[in-house]
């Protein structure tokens, strides 16, 4: 068995490979942790949406993730995976009901193809239930809030984003309680 030995004619040969590996190492260490600027999920105009008091309204939202690039799930597969949930801040005397997500999509990527995740891709819809007390004061309201969610391509996943939420909701009374006329006199009166 022979150990080969640094020689003049081989020392920068081995020099150039050592200096190549640190850099591809660097390079691949350095883009692994500043993936590049992440994509903006971007969320539809909502309407005007009126809610009666004292009764619950859905709200739609729509959401529309860029084209290449999913977000996990509201209900990923793995605790690692960072969900995309919906928070609201809501005024006095509205309350916020349900939030309705919607099943994401069992998609295998090419980092893992024998693991499927549970994803969002292009467009989906988020739904939230409005429900302004008896005592809320008729008129239009904006309520506001934030999606966060975490974008990923086929590669590699960006750091985690916040999206602001806002829609108007026009509050307006319970429609008044009919009350029966009672029955008239079937005599004419002169």
């Amino acid at each position: 068995m022979t150990i080969a030995q640094e020689t003049p004619q081989n020392s920068g040969h081995c020099s150039k490979r050592r200096v190549l590996a640190v850099i591809f190492f660097a390079v691949t260490f350095a883009s692994a942790q500043v993936p590049g600027k992440a994509p903006t999920v971007s969320m539809a105009a909502v309407p005007l949406t009126t809610a009666q008091r004292a009764q619950a309204t859905m709200v739609n939202l729509n959401f529309r993730v860029p084209p290449g690039y999913h977000i996990n799930s509201n209900t990923p597969k793995s605790e690692f995976l960072i969900p995309t949930a919906l928070k609201m801040d809501l005024p006095t005397d509205i309350i916020l009901g349900k939030i309705e997500y919607p099943a994401g999509e069992e998609t295998s990527f090419p980092f893992s193809p024998d693991e499927k995740l549970s994803v969002y891709s292009g467009d989906f819809t988020v739904a939230v239930a409005v429900h302004p007390l008896k005592s809320v004061t008729p008129g239009k309201y904006v309520i506001h809030g934030v999606l966060r969610y975490q974008a990923c391509d086929n590669a590699a996943c960006y750091p985690p984003k916040a999206l602001p939420v806002s829609f108007e909701v026009k509050v307006v009374k319970e429609p008044a309680e009919h009350h029966a006329n009672p029955a008239q006199s079937p005599h004419v009166h002169n």
